[in-house]
C-alpha cells in the first residue's frame, strides 16, 4: 500500500462522518484493518483518543445509523 493510501486512510478514519464501510468500499480494508493502519501509524496517545472518541460511535459505524449513504447531510448545495 502507497503512503499516499495510508495518509488518506488516516484522514477518513479520523472524520467523524466517514463510517468504516466507506472506508471498505474505497480501499477494500475491513474496520480491523483500518484500526490496524492507526495503531501502525499514530502515537500511542494518539490513537487511544481516536480509539475513545470512535467506539461506538454512529457516525462511524452504518449498522448503527438509520442511512445507509455515505455522503454527509451537510453537502453545499449549488
Amino acid at each position: 500500500m502507497e503512503i499516499i493510501d495510508i495518509d488518506r486512510i488516516i484522514e477518513m478514519c479520523w472524520e467523524d462522518r466517514t463510517p468504516f464501510d466507506a472506508i471498505e468500499y474505497q480501499f477494500g480494508l475491513t474496520e480491523d484493518e483500518a484500526i490496524k493502519i492507526m495503531r501502525n501509524n499514530l502515537k500511542p496517545k494518539s490513537f487511544k483518543v481516536w480509539r475513545k472518541r470512535v467506539s461506538g460511535r454512529k457516525t462511524k459505524h452504518m449498522e448503527l445509523k438509520d442511512s445507509n449513504r455515505f455522503k454527509s447531510t451537510h453537502k453545499r448545495k449549488l
